[in-house]
């Protein structure tokens, strides 16, 4: 197996659980509020950035996160499209600036990410199975 793929993938799984664990907490607390805001932008950097790897290993080349997500899509590997765009325009609305009522918004669309990226961590897990 390919050791960036692999290291990636590791580090995409344990963070798609450190987002569940966000999602658990209790919203109505602000920092509970911000660190799974904060969390979901990490997840989705390492989601993209794992599946272009992926994708690269099997020949597909993609630059950016949105021909990642068309060429992924067309690979077959996601069924959403629409939603990793909506994924990706949120992440840059928040990395870009804070503002309360749309961390509040983008939180309640995490909610509804959370499982395609779970989706997408099993199925690259499944294309790049543990060795040893």
């Amino acid at each position: 197996m390919n050791k960036k793929i692999e290291d990636a993938l590791s580090k995409l799984e344990a963070a798609v659980a450190r987002l569940g664990q966000a999602l658990g907490e209790d919203r109505s607390n602000p920092l509970y509020l911000d660190a799974t805001v904060q969390r979901f932008e990490f997840v989705f950097e390492l989601a993209w950035k794992t599946l272009k790897r992926a994708l690269e290993a099997e020949g597909l080349l993609c630059r950016t996160p949105r021909e990642t997500f068309k060429v992924a899509y067309q690979a077959g590997w996601i069924n959403e499209e629409e939603l990793w765009i909506q994924m990706l325009d949120d992440r840059n609305l928040t990395s870009h600036t804070y503002d309360e009522p749309l961390a509040a918004e983008i939180y309640d669309n995490i909610k509804s990410y959370f499982p395609e990226l779970m989706k997408l961590a099993a199925l690259l897990r499944a294309k790049h199975p543990r060795s040893g």
